[in-house]
């Protein structure tokens, strides 16, 4: 089908190819050879009078113009999905469909991971592709690439849907045989010992590292950096180290580990947690019911204090 003197079947590779700006990997995410890709590039060439991607070094790059396709054409793709690429019907038992979700191993481990298991005996057919958080999440999920994505409260877009999934508070985690520690844990020990403390990817910190850093500034010794939250009780065991931790997490870590809960030694902020997916896809029935999976089972944890 021709539209403007365009192949509209064009604008699938060239939304791939202004994702990816690399040739080839545009062509395995649509399934093509690479020399069937390189040709699609010079038809849309052609059609833009404009080169759209050109090498730099070992890489390419997206001109001015293809910078300027990326959103538009990334909406064109987005509406024509939501318009004619949903089954007006969504049952469970027999569909067989896949969704990607962004989520942090915090998540996953209290509540991902038990919603996942719920949606298993329900709908035996669908499939996920469950990805960690990272910085570019957001921009996944404005450009559709993505159907859910669990996000603390103060980084989720206003112009998509949201819901609040779940809250949670925190706690401080140490090692069992730390007796210095057996009645608790004073503002001078915290400040005192060393820290083991969460960084996500590109140094982005996570809301309690941004909130002490505004709060109290840079007073902590901070001895292990970890990538990965479920990392983190790893080295505070057998160690003088403490942890500050999501208290749904930390519960979960001093059940399975040789640990200690304590109570920080000053207030600390809760943390909101929210279940956010494109508008496009607000009245899609499988992304809607599966979201209300999650939801049902983030309404069955526990309250915490």
């Amino acid at each position: 089908m021709r539209y403007q003197r365009i192949d509209l079947n064009l604008l699938a590779a060239l939304d791939a190819l202004l994702a990816e700006r690399n040739v080839t990997r545009a062509a395995e995410r649509l399934h093509m050879t690479q020399s069937a890709m390189s040709g699609v590039l010079a038809r849309l060439r052609d059609y833009f009078g404009d080169a759209l991607l050109v090498p730099v070094g070992r890489t390419l790059q997206l001109t001015p113009r293809a910078e300027a396709l990326i959103v538009p054409v990334r909406q064109i793709i987005l509406q024509v999905d939501a318009t004619l690429g949903v089954q007006p019907d969504f049952d469970p038992a027999t569909a067989r469909r896949h969704f990607t979700i962004i989520a942090s191993d915090y998540v996953v481990q209290v509540l991902m991971a038990e919603a996942l298991r719920r949606i298993a005996q329900m709908a035996p057919r669908l499939s996920f592709d469950v990805r960690p958080t990272h910085a570019a999440m957001a921009q996944d999920l404005d450009q559709g690439r993505v159907d859910l994505l669990v996000t603390p409260a103060h980084l989720t877009l206003a112009e998509h849907p949201q819901e609040l999934l779940f809250e949670d508070t925190y706690h401080v985690v140490a090692c069992a045989q730390n007796d210095a520690l057996a009645d608790g844990i004073s503002a001078a020990q915290y400040v005192a010992l060393g820290h083991v403390v969460y960084q996500a990817d590109l140094g982005a910190n996570p809301w309690f590292e941004q909130w002490y850093a505004n709060e109290h500034g840079g007073n902590r010794r901070v001895e292990v950096v970890a990538h990965g939250f479920l990392l983190m009780p790893r080295f505070i065991v057998g160690t003088q180290r403490i942890a500050t931790i999501q208290t749904r997490l930390a519960q979960q870590f001093v059940q399975a580990m040789p640990l200690r809960l304590l109570s920080p030694p000053m207030p600390t902020p809760r943390l909101t947690e929210m279940l956010q997916w494109h508008r496009l896809r607000d009245d899609d029935p499988g992304v809607r019911w599966v979201r209300e999976q999650i939801m049902a089972v983030a309404q069955q944890m526990p309250p915490v204090g």
